[in-house]
């Protein structure tokens, strides 16, 4: 068995078991408590437009989900924005886009120093997104599932007027496509690139593109997942989709087929990739540094490929 990019996160059979998250509080209005205190008895904090910053990395697809969502719903001043080096060493996340080299808002160099201050015990990995509150500096969720469903049902109050509405009313073939996305597509190139068996990687592989058939295959005769209308598991595959042919093809050796050779997935790909939400919240070279410069079991050479050209996204 070849060594584990991440030891804790590799089962023995060889499979990428990705870790929970820690941190799960919720940003609620039905939260008891006020403007300036923290979380209720049920772990809810209140909804407080300018209290609360959300962490992200440009390159980490779990959290440019959230770039995108508070984007189209018109949430830049209701909560501000961090954004990290794409570059994550030993110490984890950095705030090194100020000169100053700390977050401005939050003070800390590191989004660890905010994670052990919330738990000092922490010593699993530290992600993004999260949202911290500003107020104690505590991480308030890294759940980054449930960030973006409560952007979207928690601050309406704060949403611009012609924001779409991103969770249907009846979830159940929402929840039902979220689910395979996830486990096939989602963490499925992690799977596959993360694998240290063989068997392993070929199961994550065969799963992986079996459901992007599929998804093709739906994608025949409609714009969206779910029809004519965006939501929020167009967000949830665009995210991987935009970073496939750049790094998942190669770097996780999901190589059966290129996004632009799937037609009916890569001009659904392209359709998103138009809007302002999409488009603008993509930075290929912050997604190309952070995967080839810090999987250095995968890619001990820390060799950046210069291709593909992303002028095809829009050509």
């Amino acid at each position: 068995m070849s060594p584990a990019q991440f030891v804790k996160e590799s089962a023995p059979g060889g499979e990428w078991k990705r870790q929970g998250n820690r941190f799960v509080d919720r940003i609620s209005r039905d939260s008891a408590s006020g403007p300036g205190e923290g979380p209720d008895e049920q772990g809810r904090w209140p909804v407080e437009p300018g209290r609360y910053r959300l962490v992200v990395s440009l390159a980490c697809p779990w959290a440019h989900r959230s770039v995108i969502v508070r984007k189209l719903l018109g949430l830049e001043d209701a909560i501000s924005l961090a954004i990290v080096d794409p570059i994550r060493d030993e110490r984890g996340w950095r705030f090194t886009l100020d000169p100053a080299g700390r977050d401005p808002v939050l003070g800390v160099e590191f989004l660890s120093d905010l994670y052990r201050r919330t738990d000092p015990s922490y010593d699993g990995r530290v992600t993004v997104p999260c949202i911290v509150d500003t107020v104690t500096g505590l991480v308030v969720t890294n759940d980054y599932p449930q960030i973006t469903l409560d952007l979207s049902t928690e601050w309406t109050e704060y949403h611009r007027p012609d924001a779409p509405r991103l969770i249907p009313a009846d979830r159940a073939e929402l929840d039902q496509l979220i689910d395979e996305i996830y486990r096939d597509v989602n963490n499925g190139v992690y799977r596959c690139g993360f694998a240290t068996t063989q068997e392993a990687y070929e199961a994550a592989y065969d799963a992986l593109f079996a459901r992007l058939d599929v998804l093709e295959e739906r994608l025949a005769d409609r714009d969206y997942l779910l029809g004519d209308t965006l939501t929020e598991v167009d967000i949830r595959l665009f995210t991987t989709l935009v970073r496939f042919d750049a790094v998942y093809h190669g770097h996780f050796k999901c190589n059966r087929n290129k996004l632009t050779e799937f037609p009916n997935l890569w001009a659904y790909a392209r359709r998103l990739y138009a809007l302002p939400a999409f488009g603008e919240t993509v930075d290929f070279d912050h997604i190309k540094r952070h995967y080839y410069l810090t999987h250095h079991t995968i890619n001990p050479n820390g060799i950046v490929p210069k291709g593909p050209d992303p002028r095809a996204w829009t050509a």
